[in-house]
């Protein structure tokens, strides 16, 4: 999975993605953390990097690939919500760094990767 970003944020953080959770949403973040081999996940950890991360890992188990990477492409100059990142990866026991890939965990019979890679603006055109 490539999450491009160029300012944006990750969206909403956990506490706020589950205000008022209903049964459903409850059950889908339940099942996301399953994916993610995780036990619990704080509060403050960005929704979309647990959704992207997890979308990872299920789409390498339906084509029965070893291996999921979770890639974040930024085009962020200043690296805008690098701490963000960084909290999430954090969950594994990881200090991360730009533009290397790290070794995650294994779950669900999936070796899990992630990394920040930085573009570069001028090759944008829009």
């Amino acid at each position: 999975m490539v999450e491009g970003k160029v300012s944006e944020p990750f969206g909403q953080i956990l506490e706020d993605w589950m205000q008022d959770a209903s049964k459903g949403k409850q059950e889908r973040l339940a099942y996301i953390v399953d994916q993610l081999g995780l036990k619990t996940i704080p509060n403050n950890i960005r929704y979309q990097l647990l959704h992207r991360t997890a979308s990872a890992i299920i789409e390498a188990k339906r084509f029965n690939a070893k291996y999921a990477i979770m890639l974040v492409h930024s085009f962020s100059q200043e690296n805008e919500w690098f701490d963000d990142y960084q909290a999430f990866i954090n969950l594994y026991g990881v200090n991360t760094s730009l533009n290397k890939l790290f070794f995650l965990t294994q779950t669900q019979g999936v070796s899990v990767y992630s990394a920040w890679v930085k573009g570069n603006m001028k090759y944008l055109k829009f």
